[in-house]
Formats: structure tokens, C-alpha cells, sequence
């Protein structure tokens, strides 16, 4: 991947988001693979799809991170939130002790 300063044209800097976008699904596809695992580790565990404490925990990491990576933590946070919301989903059809 090119730098965004290395780019000389729109239709470059375009190129290098859509490999950017295809990469950042790949690991949203591969996270969705730990919270299958999650689903069957909490089963066994007889764990909630939900855990608030957990979620806080996660959300407070990645604000840290986009502070330091110098992107809003707001903004970061609020996707956050909607990612983890879906996950829940995905583990909640699964697993019945919410």
C-alpha cells in the first residue's frame, strides 16, 4: 500500500482505499470467527451472550487506541458500540441463558 502522501491522483488514492476496505472486512470476518468460538466457549461455561462489564472493557481499549492513533474516540466508540452490538446478536442466537 501506498502512503496517502505517496498518492498522486484520485484515482490512486482510491485504489488504496478499496484494498484499505477489503483488508478491514477481511478482519472484521476474522473477528466474527472468535465470537463463534466465544458462542461455544461460553455454552460450555453457561455464560450470557452479554457481558456489560466486558463491553466496557472493550470500548475503554479502543478509545485508548484511537487517542493514540489520533482519530476521534468518540466517533471510534460509537462504531464500537454497533460492532459489538451485532456480535451480541450473532452469539445470542446460540446461546440461551441472556
Amino acid at each position: 500500500m501506498l502512503d496517502p502522501a505517496e498518492c498522486p491522483d484520485m484515482p490512486t488514492l482510491r485504489e488504496q482505499i478499496d484494498t484499505l476496505d477489503r483488508e478491514l472486512v477481511r478482519l472484521l470476518a476474522k473477528r466474527a470467527g472468535y465470537i463463534d468460538r466465544a458462542v461455544e466457549i461460553k455454552t460450555e461455561a453457561g455464560l450470557p451472550a452479554s457481558i456489560p462489564a466486558r463491553i466496557e472493557d472493550v470500548v475503554a481499549k479502543v478509545k485508548a487506541t484511537a487517542r493514540d492513533e489520533g482519530l476521534d474516540p468518540e466517533i471510534v466508540e460509537a462504531m464500537w458500540r454497533k460492532l459489538i452490538d451485532w456480535s451480541i446478536a450473532r452469539e445470542a442466537q446460540s446461546i440461551d441463558f441472556e
